[in-house]
């Protein structure tokens, strides 16, 4: 333990210190190929090695090599910096070790805590039992969505679990062009069928068109399909737009569908000021997924399932061997009953620290600040001649692109296509870039507390260097 306790120390510092220097660095850099040998190439070793050790390598060869969105200029994708609470716990959830399957000690006590806290800050019903933690948004949809299915089968009078799909009319799920990929996935995997994801047209501002909905319905049951499942979004990805969620709850409703809203990223924006009126209807969802380890920055791997029912996912997935029955699991039983994973790891401790650290005002601070700077980047890219806002900064996100008053060889998809990675290799500023209406874009998403409004000057002007760039 003594070695335990001098390694631990120096891997405290080490963590403390790239935090603290982050911001100095390059925002991101390439491996090496001589580092990249050392990462990929090496060989078990025979015989343990020290702690110590360890950290040396860790601090040569790891740490100089980041993602990039601990700094304060990472715009890409949707990736938080790690709130320092939830890194200060981590170690503590390892030294613990639990599975958080269910059973009276602190992991499983604490996650009904933070999930009901969870649900609170979004203003999502909460009933006793209504939600777990997950891996990511990922899994939480696929709970979601078997929910749904297995909720649906014996609406019909069948067992989904029981006697699979086979033979059954086909489940219909209806989701936006501008819908996350993981309900694709869920849907594949749950043997629905790619054919049966039917694709909703979206409105000017990448919005379910809830007309279209109706109509794609109604041609489905003419067809002999069976609607199962609506999934809007609040807070796209591509563009931040949230959908009409009142909207599609009144067709939801009026045609038996299960609702579900994709809010991975989005529905802490909910906290916005202003912006409670674009999330009307979330509250009247059957299931809701959302990712603590977004917005909120826990360290990745945690993300949430909301249920309006939770008896709807026991139903969908419970199944207790005789090994591991608990005869003092009360009414709710152990979180394994409500989703695929046996064995769950303590993700509660690192969000309980994180929402503790932050506080319901800290939270509504880091939303209201990241949300202002995207808006604060629309009014600055609709002010340049240079370039061209294409949705309006719903949440965190703008999406834009540059058109410089020369085309460039090629066209400006193939410029806005290419200045993502160069903007990346400079070091300055990471942002990525996506489709939107048919072109080529760019896209930042604004998630770090110490983002400023000159981070989005520098973003500009590195975009412009890049696009000028050989």
């Amino acid at each position: 333990m003594d070695e335990l306790r001098l390694a631990g120390a120096k891997a405290a510092e080490m963590a403390a210190g790239h935090l603290a220097g982050v911001g100095d660095g390059p925002v991101w850099r390439p491996v090496p190929d001589d580092e990249l040998a050392w990462l990929t190439g090496q060989e078990l070793p025979e015989t343990g090695r020290p702690l110590d050790d360890l950290l040396e390598d860790t601090r040569a060869h790891v740490l100089p090599y980041p993602m990039g969105n601990g700094h304060p200029r990472f715009f890409g994708w949707v990736n938080s910096p790690p709130n320092p609470a939830g890194v200060l716990v981590e170690p503590l959830a390892a030294a613990l070790n639990p599975s958080c399957a269910g059973g009276d000690h602190a992991g499983p006590h604490l996650e009904r805590t933070v999930v009901r806290w969870l649900a609170g800050l979004v203003g999502f019903p909460h009933p006793p039992g209504g939600g777990l933690l997950t891996s990511g948004a990922s899994i939480a949809t696929v709970i979601c969505l078997a929910t749904a299915r297995q909720r649906a089968a014996r609406a019909d009078g069948w067992d989904a679990r029981e006697e699979g799909l086979s033979g059954r009319a086909p489940f219909v799920l209806y989701v936006t062009e501008e819908g996350h990929s993981c309900l694709h996935k869920a849907a594949q995997l749950l043997g629905l069928g790619a054919r049966n994801v039917r694709t909703v047209p979206v409105d000017s501002a990448y919005r379910m068109d809830v007309g279209a909905l109706r109509a794609m319905i109604g041609e489905d049951l003419a067809a002999g399909r069976r609607p199962f499942c609506v999934a809007g979004s609040a807070g796209t990805v591509n563009s931040g737009a949230v959908d009409p969620l009142g909207e599609i709850a009144d067709v939801a409703a009026a045609y038996g569908l299960w609702f579900h809203v994709d809010g991975a990223y989005g529905a802490l924006g909910v906290l916005a000021d202003g912006a409670a009126p674009h999330y009307a209807g979330l509250e009247r969802a059957d299931s809701l997924a959302l990712d603590p380890h977004k917005w909120l920055g826990v360290p990745v791997g945690c993300g949430c399932a909301l249920l309006r029912d939770p008896g709807a996912a026991r139903a969908a997935f419970s199944l207790v061997p005789s090994y591991l029955m608990d005869d003092n699991a009360g009414d709710l039983g152990w979180f394994a009953e409500y989703g695929p994973e046996q064995t769950r790891p303590f993700r509660a401790l690192k969000t309980w620290a994180t929402l503790s650290h932050l506080g319901r005002a800290g939270v509504k601070r880091l939303v209201d600040h990241t949300t202002g700077l995207a808006r604060t980047l629309a009014a600055m890219v609709e002010e340049a001649g240079d370039f061209e806002l294409l949705a309006p900064a719903t949440t965190s996100i703008t999406a834009f692109r540059h058109v410089p008053q020369e085309a460039p060889d090629g066209g400006l998809d193939a410029l806005n296509r290419a200045i993502p990675f160069a903007v990346q290799a400079r070091g300055n500023a990471f942002i990525t870039g996506t489709r939107l209406g048919g072109r080529d874009a760019l896209r930042a998403c604004f998630l770090h507390p110490d983002t400023t409004e000159r981070d989005l000057v520098v973003l500009l002007d590195e975009i412009r260097l890049a696009a000028k760039a050989p």
